[in-house]
């Protein structure tokens, strides 16, 4: 088995971003944040995907 990439609730993905769960969920929407992946009625969000958020702003800055 390979790495598991955990997949984080809306409220622990915006807890990651310290941002608010509606300011989340308009991140998503304006496309800074990913669409999440659904399973039946659940959305979630690979661990991995929140944490590139936090690089690309990281690398923006720089330029």
């Amino acid at each position: 088995m390979g790495i598991v990439d955990p997949l984080l609730t809306v409220r622990e993905s915006a807890r990651i971003l310290q941002i608010s769960v509606p300011t989340f969920w308009r991140r998503v929407a304006d496309g800074t944040v990913p669409k999440p992946v659904k399973l039946g009625g659940l959305s979630r969000w690979p661990e991995s995907e929140i944490l590139a958020v936090i690089e690309q702003a990281k690398a923006a800055r720089i330029k």
